[in-house]
């Protein structure tokens, strides 16, 4: 899907400089590539201007053109589904772009490669407050890519007045059209905060009261979901979900009947990074890719269609992109800034507590659809059955009273 905000002026800016055949910064950098070389990427979906079209620009196809390397493009909908594929060895990447708190993770379990960040020409456009963050102290794991928040999107058309709190999404006049992120780390991050604990608790009876907490809205939920939010939002399916702030101004240009807010409990910001897997086969590549993302043309492009605040001072200082900078759910001031905080790694044992409480959370307090289903498929099973049988015996019946020639 297109990110149409902010669009036409998208269109003026590409055209007056990434179109006009003006150079890249540092372009001698990008050069050297070996006959057919290719670089691997795994990136969340909806996370990269992929399209010339309403003025915005392919940068996987721009790369291409620029340095000669072939990128194989794969997307991931969860930091846990990207885990997983990079710890059991199920495919080789050079670029993956996990969120900080799998930053941590992925860097202490060897996951990740260390690599000099100061020698990419554009790293110095990283704004200093988005470096020396708590899961990379040392700026040798990964590049900041995009920064956002969790929040709340609901259709004013089907909600009553504007929440305010996360509560909301247990309210039973709303049952059948509640939406709740699949991604266990968000998920419980809503309890958490309206409980009153921290989003990186580890005490065990708090995990059990969000826990259950989740398994007691079960029954009120239409579903689960990621990616498939935007269909079922755009479309006026469901009536809320929390999700990212950026994938908000994306439905919204769609429907404009949804709104957006911060509850006051408190939400999660985030900062998702560019790094190097240990797994990589391609590292020259890899670094001159993170490089070209970091180029002011590129960035901007990448911001305005995704729709994710930018670390990148090279974008948010860019005149042409001040109306977007100016936008306060992207780039909150003090004033409107909500209660936030950072998700960090966990001991393993929470860890694991964490996942099979998911797992009891997604089996649990289901509203039986599936139980009604199953006794729907037995029953016409049984039904057909009987009908078979019948039609059995009146043709045996009929064979049998039919006058032999």
């Amino acid at each position: 899907m297109k990110k149409l905000f902010f669009a036409a002026a998208c269109a003026l800016l590409c055209c007056a400089f990434v179109f006009s055949c003006s150079a890249y910064e540092h372009e001698e950098y990008y050069k050297g590539a070996e006959p057919g070389e290719v670089l691997n990427v795994f990136n969340w979906g909806e996370y990269i201007s992929d399209s010339y079209e309403d003025g915005m620009l392919d940068v996987n196809k721009e790369f291409e053109k620029l340095t000669g390397i072939k990128v194989n493009y794969v997307t991931f909908e969860s930091n846990e589904d990207m885990y997983a594929k990079i710890k059991n060895g199920g495919a080789s990447y050079d670029i993956v772009v996990p969120s900080d708190y799998m930053i941590e993770r992925m860097a202490v379990e060897g996951l990740l490669q260390k690599f000099d960040v100061e020698s990419l020409p554009n790293y110095h456009y990283i704004d200093e407050k988005y470096r020396n963050m708590y899961f990379d102290e040392n700026n040798e794991y990964c590049v900041p890519y995009n920064v956002g928040l969790v929040g709340l999107i609901y259709n004013t058309k089907m909600v009553e007045g504007t929440p305010d709190s996360w509560k909301i999404m247990w309210d039973e006049k709303y049952a059948g059209k509640i939406l709740m992120i699949d991604n266990p780390r968000d998920a419980f991050a809503i309890p958490q905060k309206i409980f009153g604990y921290s989003l990186n608790s580890t005490d065990e009876k708090e995990l059990s009261d969000v826990a259950q907490m989740l398994i007691d809205q079960k029954p009120l939920l239409q579903g689960y979901v990621m990616d498939e939010v935007y269909n079922k939002m755009e479309s006026g399916e469901a009536a809320m979900v929390p999700y990212y702030v950026g994938d908000f101004i994306t439905m919204h240009d769609v429907n404009p009947d949804l709104a957006f807010v911060y509850p006051k409990e408190g939400v999660n910001i985030f900062v998702d990074a560019m790094c190097i897997p240990a797994c990589a086969q391609n590292v020259s590549a890899a670094k001159k890719y993170i490089n070209f993302m970091l180029d002011p043309e590129i960035g901007i492009c990448n911001a305005w269609y995704i729709g994710y605040a930018s670390p990148n001072t090279g974008v948010v200082n860019n005149p042409e992109y001040s109306d977007y900078a100016e936008n306060k759910l992207l780039y909150p001031d003090e004033e409107s800034m909500p209660d936030t905080e950072y998700f960090h790694n966990l001991p393993q044992e929470t860890l694991d507590r964490f996942s099979a409480l998911w797992s009891e959370i997604k089996v649990a307090g289901s509203n039986n659809t599936h139980i009604y289903v199953g006794f729907s498929v037995v029953g016409a099973i049984c039904v057909f059955s009987a009908v078979y049988s019948a039609v059995r015996r009146k043709k045996r019946e009929y064979w049998y009273d039919f006058p032999k020639q």
